[in-house]
């Protein structure tokens, strides 16, 4: 039983180094300095409904945080723990709530790097729609929901950067977030 388990933690060892040796050249390199430092969010209780929709007859989106720039972005609410997604307007075509990972990017403006359909998370689980902009501390930091749907809170003891939506919130970060995308991250 202990030479399936060290054989399993050996794979998942070597599937983690796979995914890193696999990553695109500049997030492997030291970590991003972000390009701004945005004012907190001016809404930090994050308050407004799981997934709301700004328009077509469904309920109002709740404010976009204040300080966090102009034009089409996602914008990523540390505290709020909360993701607007802002169309050209600077209206929020969507929001909703996420579990943050144990490594935080900091405050500041970054583009989309990389996604990928389906991957093996840094924490083992099986993870899809996957939209990375951030490297910390030699964490990747991305968007993204694990296949079964869940979202339980990461080990505290553990260094990881997936920050976790539900599948259906996923669906609408993959379709928003293309490579290049603004992605402003706030207090």
């Amino acid at each position: 039983m202990a030479g399936l388990t060290a054989a399993a933690l050996a794979g998942i060892g070597f599937l983690a180094f796979q995914a890193n040796a696999s990553a695109p050249e500049h997030l492997a390199k030291a970590p991003h300095s972000p390009s701004a430092s945005p004012s907190p969010s001016a809404d930090p209780n994050g308050s407004g409904g799981h997934g709301k929709k700004g328009s077509g007859g469904k309920e109002a989106a709740a404010a976009v945080p204040a300080g966090s720039g102009e034009g089409k972005r996602v914008v990523y609410a540390l505290g709020a723990k909360r993701v607007w997604l802002v169309d050209e307007s600077g209206k929020a075509s969507a929001t909703f709530e996420v579990t943050p990972s144990t490594v935080d990017p900091a405050p500041g403006t970054y583009s989309v790097t990389s996604r990928a359909a389906a991957v093996l998370g840094s924490d083992g689980v099986r993870i899809v729609k996957v939209v990375r902009f951030a490297v910390t501390g030699g964490v990747v930091v991305g968007f993204s929901a694990a296949a079964d749907g869940s979202t339980p809170q990461p080990d505290p003891g553990s260094r990881t950067g997936g920050v976790r939506e539900s599948l259906k919130d996923a669906d609408t970060m993959w379709d928003f977030a293309d490579l290049g995308s603004k992605v402003v991250v706030v207090k």
